[in-house]
């Protein structure tokens, strides 16, 4: 077996790809993970950069070790299934430093791993196999190791502890049901293959296609660029019922000309009080807050006055806040701020817009 298997990549694009010998499936809101069990029956799980997960997930790493004999090299994703929805924030949880807390959430919400490619098999090499060659290769070894086959559609993910094989489909009407998510189960889009495809770790040979959705955000703040004078980030907030302006994310990809440029713009409207007193002091949530996730990073940000919109592309809103960083579609001029709301997602605010604080 290969002694640090790198997964294979996938490359974004806008559209399903269509035409004879494209392969579907669901691309999982989760962890990638390559599990790899030896012929002593060891396993690891490890994250798309080689970081080892095991001690996250131990009724994952216990359930592939009671498994029938077999030795393997799995690509797939750890996902945790709550209530019929994906639940990404459930799954953030497990990175905890104390063993104790990431045992009692193993018991309380068990993870599911979801392998959806296969590398080896008993010793065997079958990255050049194509991939339905493959599939065929992954189907007969979840079967064999107990793991349930794949359910028609992504809904149909039970909660773990289990292994389940992915669903897939050749046909791009089905496809496009799954990336609507009409059951609201939050899977994060489409994977595209082709049928003839090999498997090239590190190599972008697989496409994506992504959730997008548009937001017109006020700007409440920004950080300074790490080395240099300009904006590093801009700080993007959402009103709720009662006024109040809740952080929910950032964008960031300007060129340097840009941010020597937007620190002038925003220079007016410093010292301005957007986003509150703190992160739950008057119930609004602002920027700023430590976290596990954001130990060692600089997280002073100078506030504005909250007259600025700007229209930016995000991929899921999840628990009031966009999971990755925006970009930036276009300035909303014709914006007033005040009518930059939840509600314009089509959503309730979250739970905690009306805590109090």
């Amino acid at each position: 077996m290969s002694a640090t298997p790198k997964p294979m990549l996938a490359k974004s694009q806008e559209e399903i790809p269509l035409g004879e010998g494209w392969r579907y499936e669901p691309k999982w809101d989760g962890f990638r993970t390559i599990a790899t069990r030896t012929a002593d029956g060891g396993v690891t799980l490890a994250s798309r950069n080689d970081r080892p997960l095991g001690r996250y997930f131990p009724e994952i790493v216990a359930l592939l070790e009671t498994q029938p004999p077999a030795s393997y090299v799995l690509d797939g994703e750890l996902v945790m299934i709550t209530e019929g929805e994906m639940n990404f924030d459930g799954l953030q949880l497990r990175l905890h430093p104390a063993a104790s807390r990431v045992n009692k959430l193993a018991a309380e919400i068990p993870a599911t791993f979801v392998p959806f490619d296969v590398l080896e098999v008993d010793g065997r090499d079958v990255r050049g196999l194509d991939t339905d060659a493959r599939r065929d290769e992954l189907t007969a070894l979840v079967g064999r190791l107990g793991g349930s086959p794949a359910p028609e559609g992504p809904e149909g993910l039970p909660p773990g502890p289990a292994m389940i094989l992915t669903p897939r489909t050749d046909d791009p009407a089905v496809a496009r049901t799954w990336f609507e998510d009409e059951a609201g189960f939050g899977q994060d889009g489409l994977v595209a293959r082709r049928a003839d495809s090999r498997y090239v770790e590190g190599e972008r040979v697989m496409v994506k296609i992504k959730h997008h959705r548009t937001a017109d955000c006020v700007v409440g703040g920004y950080r300074k660029e790490r080395k240099g004078d300009g904006v590093g980030s801009l700080l993007l907030g959402l009103y709720d019922r009662e006024g109040r302006l809740h952080y929910v994310g950032h964008t960031s990809a300007f060129k340097a000309k840009e941010r020597r440029e937007l620190r002038e713009i925003l220079a007016p409207l410093e010292g301005g009080d957007a986003f509150g007193f703190g992160d739950w002091g008057d119930g609004a949530r602002s920027p700023g807050g430590q976290s596990r996730w954001s130990a060692g990073r600089d997280l002073e940000w100078v506030g504005l006055e909250p007259k600025l919109v700007v229209e930016v592309r995000f991929e899921r809103l999840q628990s009031g806040r966009f999971r990755h960083s925006a970009s930036i579609v276009r300035w909303r001029q014709d914006r007033d701020p005040e009518s930059c709301t939840f509600e314009q997602l089509g959503a309730e605010p979250p739970s905690w817009a009306f805590e109090e604080g």
